[in-house]
């Protein structure tokens, strides 16, 4: 692992492209081609972006969950299914990762991913600087939560347990949106030797602000490791379901915010990230040495 501190980014950013309110007096060959559109505009719109955080010298960089879309969980139509690829070798992770090749960046990809036909998750694939896939981590709790976040019409929940990705910088963690609410999982990837976990999400105001500077912060505390949270920003149409309220941040093991965008426009959030505080902080909380797991098997029951 190189030595640190690190230049880590995260970006954060509204939708360009209006879906039509009404898709079903559309034909699916229509419907296909819209979703088609809105996915190479947001492509497009996040480029030069990824250009940005590159000429600062970032050298991990993760985008919002499934950025190229808007958030369609807010309504269950089929036609968001067209949105899904491959985690490998779709159009989206190919593109991202001549950029990531051509930057020699490391970047977290959110996508909406086909595993086979008829079979989608919500997944992140980690493209490492030379622009091979390390890898993917496949969201493992999904919302049902009346009446915006019909999650479970879209995915089937992560059967890859808590993969962590070693890079030239630190080891990286993902866990995707509604993970967070789950310490379980922050621990196993903890204990899978993360040294930054990053949650790319779409949430929004009203519902979950209030735990978004908490919940992280205190998974950063728990299991001494970094931490980098990403919102998007703005009110996407037709739904008018609430207001995604950005304010993406980086927090350190002892669970302070050392960087942070604000709740309303588009943002590269970039911080200067010391990996060696998470041995520093280990060796002075030893939760890894003092914790039971002989005594938590009610966890799995």
């Amino acid at each position: 692992m190189a030595s640190s501190p690190v230049k880590c980014g995260l970006i954060q950013a509204s939708n360009v492209v209006v879906p039509t309110l009404d898709a079903d007096k559309m034909t699916e060959a229509e419907q296909k081609a819209e979703v088609l559109k809105i996915r190479d505009a947001m492509i497009e719109k996040h480029l030069p972006m990824i250009d940005d955080a590159a000429a600062q010298g970032v050298k991990i960089l993760c985008l919002q969950e499934i950025f190229a879309g808007p958030y369609f969980c807010a309504e269950a139509h089929k036609r968001w299914y067209h949105l899904a690829e491959d985690a490998f070798e779709g159009h989206t992770v190919k593109v991202i990762s001549e950029y990531a090749k051509k930057h020699g960046m490391i970047i977290v990809v959110p996508i909406y991913e086909e595993a086979m036909k008829g079979l989608y998750y919500n997944t992140a694939a980690v493209i490492d600087g030379n622009g091979k896939n390390l890898g993917i981590y496949r969201k493992n709790h999904i919302p049902d939560i009346y009446p915006s976040f019909q999650e479970k019409f879209y995915f089937k929940p992560g059967d890859l347990g808590y993969p962590t990705f070693r890079t030239d910088y630190g080891t990286i963690g993902v866990y995707i949106c509604y993970d967070r609410h789950f310490p379980e999982g922050a621990r196993a990837l903890a204990l899978n030797g993360a040294d930054i976990i990053f949650n790319p999400s779409a949430t929004i105001a009203g519902l979950s602000q209030y735990l978004w500077e908490m919940e992280q912060p205190a998974h950063a505390v728990a299991n001494g490791f970094f931490v980098g949270a990403i919102n998007r920003v703005g009110t996407e149409e037709p739904w008018k379901h609430g207001h995604f309220y950005g304010s993406s941040y980086f927090c350190n093991p002892r669970g302070q915010i050392v960087a942070q965008a604000n709740d309303q426009d588009d943002a590269l959030v970039v911080a200067d990230l010391d990996f060696d505080e998470v041995r520093q902080v280990r060796n002075t909380w030893q939760f890894f040495r003092d914790r039971r797991p002989d005594t938590y098997g009610i966890l799995t029951k």
